[in-house]
């Protein structure tokens, strides 16, 4: 049987009907997590495609794949926003024999290899077949060179670095074939981890920090907290905004954020504490009111922008003084980022321009001229104990009066 199409045959040739999910760190779990998550996964697949509006058959699990049938463009790169997906290719379908795999293979070479370009097949196969990945890898290459010649074009191999490469995925009843692959986040599905509470500000870090737990599995809720004459005003919606954007990587959940209402703490914490304090107090009370709403939401952490020696409260002595003597689960996933790590992240999620929105004024009115940058170990505690008010009193209004917002997208 010839391997090479007629011109009728090329320009009736199959759409990309099947978009392929391939996933990473779930498939070295066990059996019954590894399944569990791959459920959750398909899942949140769905969900994405139905919040963009993105038509599709079904989705199924086979041998460590996740399959969307749909014949949408836009899918692939959709589906590649969902947590867990490390990489995503719109693929054209055949049954999994070897004449109707190098048929197709002849079409896609055909459309894809321009002259002067060379070409590699990679395969690979998983269930019961008469041939082994190499031997279907050669006869695709041997179909593709055949049909280049047929069109006219000089056909080049190069198995090393070819300039176009064709994907062959051969399944037990039907077979993939592919040339692109759209990369995802990686990490784990939203809602393998638990939840966690996310000081949220309306600056570049804390959005691009959030993310990275998501990123790893985690629900997240959000705490803003509202500094009224302290803060500028379009802090609030700043913030909103970021966690909208945010919550656009996982869909199809109710969400909701926490605003915390500080301005009555900072007051009277301004009035009491060493002013180069002020910043390591008002990040030690955050800490403790957040622990609070963590334990209220059934939450495992905190989450912090904190990026070591970035601002005067993240020095490491700072770090360590505004959390001495709290019992408080804390993540600090940017910790070891430069300031341009963090800006790139928070291009590509979508946060930056809205982050550095600005109506010229000051971010924080409150931040002293000379904020302390060493502080001692005891230095946090030292101020508390100075209070004239009632600091867990102060602490549970703020988290009773605090303002729960649900968040549509």
């Amino acid at each position: 049987m010839s391997n090479t199409l007629s011109s009728d045959e090329l320009s009736s040739a199959p759409e990309k009907t099947i978009v392929i999910v391939r996933y990473g760190e779930l498939s070295l779990k066990s059996k019954g997590v590894r399944e569990r998550y791959e459920q959750i996964l398909k899942n949140n697949i769905g969900q994405m495609l139905d919040f963009h509006r993105v038509p599709y058959s079904k989705i199924w699990r086979d041998f460590g794949r996740i399959f969307v049938e749909t014949k949408s463009p836009e899918a692939p790169e959709i589906v590649a926003r969902v947590f867990g997906v490390v990489s995503v290719s719109s693929a054209y379908v055949c049954l999994s024999k070897k004449e109707d795999i190098t048929s197709l293979c002849a079409v896609v070479g055909e459309k894809i290899i321009q002259a002067g370009d060379t070409y590699a097949i990679r395969a690979r196969r998983a269930g019961n077949h008469s041939f082994s990945s190499n031997e279907i890898a050669a006869e695709c290459g041997d179909a593709v060179w055949n049909q280049l010649i047929r069109a006219g074009k000089v056909p080049a191999v190069d198995l090393t670095h070819p300039d176009k490469t064709i994907f062959v995925e051969v399944r037990q009843s039907q077979s993939y074939i592919y040339f692109e692959a759209v990369k995802g986040p990686g990490g784990f599905p939203t809602g393998t981890q638990g939840k966690m509470v996310a000081l949220l500000s309306s600056g570049i870090d804390s959005p691009v920090a959030a993310w990275l737990m998501m990123k790893r599995g985690i629900e997240v809720i959000p705490i803003f907290f509202d500094n009224g004459s302290y803060m500028n005003v379009i802090a609030f919606e700043k913030a909103v905004e970021s966690a909208k954007t945010l919550f656009s990587w996982a869909p199809g959940r109710r969400h909701k954020m926490y605003r915390v209402y500080h301005q009555d703490y900072m007051k009277q914490m301004m009035q009491t504490c060493h002013t180069k304090n002020i910043c390591l107090m008002c990040k030690r009370s955050m800490f403790k009111i957040a622990g609070e709403i963590m334990k209220k939401e059934g939450a495992c952490g905190i989450i912090s922008g904190s990026s070591l020696g970035q601002v005067a409260s993240q020095t490491s002595e700072n770090m360590m003084s505004e959390t001495y003597g709290l019992c408080l689960p804390l993540y600090h996933p940017l910790i070891a980022f430069d300031k341009q790590e963090i800006i790139d992240i928070a291009q590509k999620i979508g946060t930056f321009e809205n982050s550095i929105r600005s109506n010229g004024e000051r971010e924080c009115l409150a931040v002293p001229e000379k904020p302390e940058v060493k502080a001692l170990l005891t230095a946090a505690v030292d101020e508390e104990q100075r209070f004239c008010f009632n600091l867990d009193e102060e602490i549970q209004k703020a988290v009773l009066n605090a303002e729960v917002i649900e968040i549509k997208l």
